[in-house]
């Protein structure tokens, strides 16, 4: 039987990404550095009063770095003991986990890709997109969109991050889309499907990952396929 390591990771910092929302910054205890691939996530486990153990699965949401550190995108989600302990964690206190684990990671060799999220669907992508735009070598040239979709603007998490991004690098074509909107809202209304099939019809060459709801997730899969994508091509992770 496989046996992981059991880390204990501080708080170091958060940031408020909405009401509901934290972007949450780890030290893990004890090693020089953490290593990990963009897009895998962390085993996180939470001791119950009544000797019981919550685990639940979290995506990293930061690039690798040289260090011990990684970042969390939270959201307090109504009863979830797991999201409501971290979303209240202080500086200073810790969290225990397992990891990384997960092949939800980039394929290579690089194609132009589309990247669908939805909510918290994103903190993958934003090892992702962070660590491939660190260095120019790494796009080898390749075109990305990121379709990122949410109900209001409020809930786009790391918004003036990734229009900085793009702003930055003219390979990046973010694009928000709101299903529902304010009335000066100028961005992409809509699903994300709607502005998913502008892109990649008449283009089967391309990779896709997907990462949200089951339902989101299955739609956008579904799309590609009757595009007459190949299924290898579109990489998916759910988090219900």
């Amino acid at each position: 039987m496989t046996v992981f390591k059991t880390y204990q990771a501080r708080l170091s910092g958060a940031l408020a990404l909405s009401a509901d929302t934290k972007h949450l910054e780890f030290e893990v205890l004890g090693v020089e550095h953490f290593g990990f691939v963009p897009g895998q996530w962390l085993s996180l486990k939470l001791a119950k009063a009544e000797g019981e153990e919550i685990v639940r699965a979290y995506s990293i949401a930061s690039p690798p770095r040289a260090d011990n550190h990684f970042a969390l995108c939270a959201n307090r989600v109504p009863g979830g003991a797991m999201s409501n302990h971290l979303y209240d964690l202080k500086p200073g206190e810790e969290i225990c986990c397992q990891g990384p684990f997960g092949d939800f990671i980039l394929r290579p060799p690089l194609r132009d890709t589309i990247f669908i999220a939805t909510g918290t669907g994103i903190a993958p992508f934003r090892s992702m997109l962070n660590w491939l735009l660190a260095e120019p070598g790494r796009l080898e040239g390749r075109e990305l969109w990121l379709v990122f979709g949410n109900r209001t603007e409020k809930d786009i998490y790391y918004h003036d991050e990734f229009s900085r991004l793009a702003r930055e690098h003219a390979n990046l074509h973010y694009l928000p889309t709101l299903s529902r909107p304010e009335a000066d809202w100028t961005g992409l209304r809509g699903h994300v499907q709607e502005h998913v099939i502008e892109i990649a019809r008449g283009r089967a060459d391309m990779h896709a990952y997907v990462c949200g709801l089951e339902k989101m997730v299955k739609q956008n899969r579904e799309l590609l396929k009757g595009l007459g994508w190949d299924r290898r091509a579109i990489r998916y992770e759910n988090y219900d």
